[in-house]
């Protein structure tokens, strides 16, 4: 199964990008030979921000019939097992693309959240949109090292 990251705007060098960058290289790695992966990320850049013009870009950008999981502060907060539980359970329902989606400084379009089957959150805190996309790396990675029985992840 595919995984994509599909954010507002460009992440340029530095080390959110570092990181970002690692994660994703590691789960690539762990993910293989649980069949998850490879993971793309979609960067889409709006010319008048807004979150209607954000989330009609973010859908563009999506492939046909995606599994689409939002990002968002209104959303369901889990645990890293229940998130590896997730990313199992649609990767074991047959889809192809799994697409987290994460909008820009203000937010994801009341729109695109409909349309997005999970609706996740980091909690109760806001969290700037780049460091988002690391975290959500990190938890990528700590969900296929669970899934793969490594010990990266402690209880």
């Amino acid at each position: 199964m595919r995984v994509l990251i599909c954010a507002v705007g460009k992440m340029r060098a530095g080390a959110e990008r570092d990181l970002l960058d690692d994660y994703l290289t590691r789960f690539d790695r762990t993910g293989r030979n649980l069949g998850l992966g490879p993971v793309e990320v979609i960067e889409v850049e709006a010319k008048k921000p807004g979150k209607a013009e954000e989330a009609a870009l973010l859908l563009k950008a999506l492939p046909k019939n995606p599994v689409i999981c939002a990002m968002d502060e209104r959303g369901k907060v889990m645990t890293s097992p229940q998130f590896s539980d997730m990313m199992a359970n649609v990767r074991d329902a047959g889809n192809g693309d799994l697409c987290f989606v994460i909008g820009g400084a203000d937010g994801l379009d009341h729109e695109l959240r409909q349309q997005a089957q999970h609706v996740l959150s980091f909690g109760k805190m806001v969290w700037p949109h780049m460091l988002a996309r690391v975290m959500l790396a990190e938890q990528l990675y700590r969900g296929a090292s669970i899934l793969a029985g490594l010990p990266y992840h402690r209880v």
